[in-house]
């Protein structure tokens, strides 16, 4: 009669079934299965995403993702060896979302090779390839590469949009006030087709629908004041599409892009150190001082819709009917425009400035009345003026710290304004009327060529503010600098 030792068999079980878990749990990190997450592994492999998402803020983007991808490969690999002799299995179960992966990435890098081809063969790019309009002038660090990059774009670059989430947090945001572009993009985005992909097998890039205003708006207590609530919402969001999708998994985040307005937009990616180190996050205070990252994130110009409208708000006289040299009105708040109070003040006809208008007078008229419109920073960098400015085709005269102006990888802004430093505000009237005619006839007659650029249509048209900002997206996810 033979003889059974069950507490041995049951641990050799118990083992077994345990290794075996492991394995799974890994691999299925890997080919992304809807009901595991990369979230959920063991701490010890989350330190380590932690760790490449700490290092890859200037490095992921040097070529693809590839690099992100073949070092999670080489990380689970050498995980399953420990416990595991034989992993000749691995490479199959990878390779169909490899494939993809591979396939994304090609089209791509041929994307880049047409582009790049552009800043030396430029009589390739004609008026023939494009009967709406063709890019040209100053305005533009490379308006070769630049309209080749965007006729490339309009053919080839596909965004998936996660439906999770629920209005008014997600899919929702406000479409009036100084934070409207936060609430456009997202109904424009929702709206597009042309864009926008229903396969995430076939998208470029992953947009996260959250409003940063809206978290504030409806959840945050001003009395309370815990921020937190931040890291709830869009944390707890990160974590069910990365518990459904393999997407945000297989790349670390650095396909996925999130677009805010709010001032706290930076702070909202903190709690996510994927989101904040890896992610495209495009953002109105795009502030290099505060981690804002210009070889990855990506300024949008903050645009005050008071109606929700820019009828009426486009178009200006021409520049022998603005007596006016310089104007600003504005609230007294952050560091710079107490200077500018300071010096300038209602003390000077030439520079009018103002914190609060005369009553009577028209802020609009103002600017309509002036050849240059000073936009200093407030609180933060971002300031809706430099677009009123250009609206009104008044020259621009920007004074900030740290700021990466919008679509600075494409326009060349020296070519359509003036930036003075804080330093020099005392001397703003010299720099002025040192400025020769001719060049303040040629940086007006500018602004009202790169105003097309800033303009909200609904629904969108080409070249306008709504496709500047997914080409933003488009060159990072490229990762291509368009050359002067």
């Amino acid at each position: 009669m033979r003889h059974f030792n069950l507490s041995a068999s049951y641990s050799s079980l118990l083992i077994f079934a345990v290794v075996s878990f492991l394995v799974v749990y890994v691999i299925a990190s890997i080919v992304g299965l809807e009901d595991l997450s990369w979230f959920s592994l063991s701490s010890s492999l989350r330190t380590w995403t932690a760790s490449v998402g700490a290092s890859s803020s200037s490095s992921a983007f040097n070529l693809s993702l590839r690099p992100l991808y073949d070092e999670r490969k080489k990380e689970v690999s050498m995980s399953l060896e420990k416990g595991f002799k034989d992993i000749s299995v691995l490479p199959i179960i990878v390779e169909k979302g490899e494939r993809k992966l591979e396939r994304l990435e090609a089209g791509l890098a041929s994307a880049r090779a047409l582009i790049r081809d552009a800043a030396t063969n430029w009589n390739q790019t004609s008026a023939l390839e494009d009967p709406d309009y063709v890019p040209q002038g100053n305005i533009y660090r490379n308006a070769y590469m630049f309209h080749r990059s965007y006729l490339v774009m309009e053919n080839t670059f596909k965004i998936f949009i996660y439906e999770e989430g629920d209005p008014p947090i997600f899919h929702n945001g406000p479409c009036k006030s100084i934070y409207s572009m936060e609430g456009l993009f997202i109904h424009l985005m929702e709206m597009n087709s042309h864009f926008q992909t229903t396969d995430p097998d076939e998208a470029h890039v992953y947009f996260l629908p959250f409003s940063v205003v809206m978290i504030i708006e409806h959840l945050f207590d001003p009395i309370i004041r815990d921020k937190a609530v931040l890291q709830r919402t869009i944390g707890d969001y990160v974590r069910i599409i990365s518990e459904k999708y393999l997407y945000w998994n297989r790349s670390l985040g650095a396909d996925h892009f999130m677009l805010s307005c709010h001032d706290w937009g930076p702070r909202a990616t903190w709690y996510v150190p994927q989101l904040y180190y890896n992610s495209i996050r495009v953002l109105c205070n795009a502030n290099t001082s505060e981690r804002f990252n210009p070889k990855k994130d990506a300024s949008l110009p903050e645009i005050n819709l008071k109606s929700g409208e820019i009828t009426g708000l486009i178009g200006g006289p021409p520049p022998f009917s603005r007596p006016i040299l310089a104007f600003f009105a504005g609230r007294l708040h952050g560091r710079i425009r107490p200077a500018l109070m300071q010096h300038w003040k209602e003390k000077d006809e030439d520079i009018q400035v103002y914190e609060t208008l005369p009553e009577g007078v028209s802020y609009y008229e103002m600017m309509n009345k002036s050849k240059y419109c000073i936009c200093p920073s407030g609180h933060e960098v971002a300031s809706p003026r430099v677009v009123e400015a250009i609206y009104s085709e008044c020259v621009p005269v920007l004074i900030s710290q740290h700021y990466v102006l919008p679509f600075s990888d494409v326009l060349n802004w020296d070519s359509f304004s003036v930036q003075v430093s804080v330093r020099e505000i005392p001397n703003l009237k010299n720099i002025l009327m040192a400025i020769p005619q001719d060049r303040y006839l040629k940086m007006q007659e500018r602004v009202k060529h790169v105003q097309r650029h800033f303009v909200v249509n609904d629904p969108p048209k080409r070249f306008d503010v709504f496709h500047m900002i997914i080409h933003s997206i488009w060159l990072r996810r490229l990762n291509v600098k368009i050359q002067d």
